[in-house]
């Protein structure tokens, strides 16, 4: 362990794992591997991996309206970023293609880098089992503060993982907007809560203390069953 449950293939049980496992698998796996090595291992996993359920590459399963609104959002000149619990290094191989947002304007999970050269004196980088920044709860508002070193004028989310970010964004002067996507769709998506009597499920988690504070702070819920006429950009 937690190496055979990995192996195993159990969904169920790697969600269960540890910060202290997680950290266990990212030394064995990563240690003195070079970032170019790094990117090029997620770009052919992109390219090729497909969701077991879609049948279709991860990349294609962006949602519509998440789509929409980060292009209003430019439109009107305001600056998108992606901040998220997963890898920044994994994240920023497809950030631009996907939703139009480069690398520099990802903030996510950071793990160590090292500085060497190679056999003939070529400086390169090489990634370290050190976690910097665990980018979830109240990680999501440190590290917007580290990367960007602004509060945001809108924050979205869709779990327990977004509270403290949202948080954050409200607190500022002036107006803001806090949003956050109930995913309560089983038909074409995934329906989690275990708010509003949804399933306490792995794929995430809408609490009813989360629904509670949204409804508390004037946070808009959308319901993606009821508001959204389309989920995926390929339907």
């Amino acid at each position: 362990e937690p190496f055979k449950t990995v192996l195993s293939g159990d969904r169920e049980a790697m969600a269960k794992l540890s910060m202290h496992d997680l950290e266990t698998i990212l030394a064995a796996t990563l240690t003195g591997m070079p970032v170019e090595e790094f990117e090029a291992d997620v770009k052919n996993w992109l390219d090729t991996a497909k969701h077991p359920r879609w049948k279709r590459l991860y990349t294609e399963l962006t949602y519509q309206p998440m789509i929409e609104v980060l292009q209003y959002l430019r439109t009107n000149g305001f600056k998108t970023y992606i901040v998220t619990g997963g890898g920044q290094d994994f994240v920023r191989v497809y950030s631009q293609r996907v939703y139009g947002i480069p690398p520099e304007q990802v903030v996510g999970s950071m793990v160590g880098t090292k500085f060497g050269y190679d056999k003939d004196g070529k400086p390169f980088l090489t990634k370290e089992p050190k976690l910097l920044l665990n980018d979830d709860k109240a990680g999501k508002p440190e590290g917007i503060h580290l990367m960007i070193g602004r509060r945001p004028n809108a924050a979205f989310g869709n779990s327990d993982g977004d509270r403290e970010m949202l948080e954050y964004t409200g607190a500022g002067d002036g107006a803001r907007l806090m949003m956050l996507v109930l995913h309560d769709d089983a038909a074409r998506e995934y329906a989690y809560g275990p708010a509003r009597g949804l399933p306490d499920s792995k794929f995430g988690t809408f609490t009813a203390a989360l629904d509670d504070e949204a409804k508390k702070n004037g946070w808009t819920v959308i319901s993606m069953k009821n508001d959204w006429n389309r989920v995926f950009t390929f339907e």
